[in-house]
């Protein structure tokens, strides 16, 4: 039975944190955003965040999409700079057609930093992405 389960490879779908200007509080904030470079929508987006190391462990943040169009990308949270120093790490789960999609992407402690910035898909900006 376990043999007969297939999860399909997720491609085409990032993870990128971005380091934003907020025009309310006149601040540059880090955000996570989910991108979807693939020609088709995405449906019922499942986010589940969550931020630890040896010692600490964050909150668990969980996030819903009805739909993600193809080509588009959406803001997943805020991110406070001394989460850095954490492993964070996004689990995503999908539809695609009648398809379920699943990954999971991590941000190893100290890798969020501008000396890690590269040009991020459909964003025209730059940040770290994981793939």
């Amino acid at each position: 039975m376990k043999k007969d389960i297939q999860i399909p490879k997720v491609e085409g779908v990032y993870i990128a944190i971005v380091n934003e200007y907020n025009e309310i509080y006149k601040t540059h904030d880090w955000n996570a955003h989910i991108i979807n470079d693939k020609d088709v929508d995405l449906e019922l987006v499942l986010i589940v965040t969550s931020g630890y190391s040896e010692k600490k462990v964050t909150a668990t943040f969980r996030k819903k999409l009805d739909v993600l169009p193809k080509k588009s990308y959406a803001k997943i949270e805020f991110i406070p700079e001394e989460l850095f120093t954490l492993n964070n790490e996004f689990k995503v789960t999908f539809f695609e057609g009648n398809k379920i999609y699943e990954k999971t992407y991590l941000f190893r402690k100290n890798s969020i930093n501008v000396k890690a910035f590269q040009q991020i898909p459909l964003m025209e900006t730059k940040g770290v992405l994981v793939k």
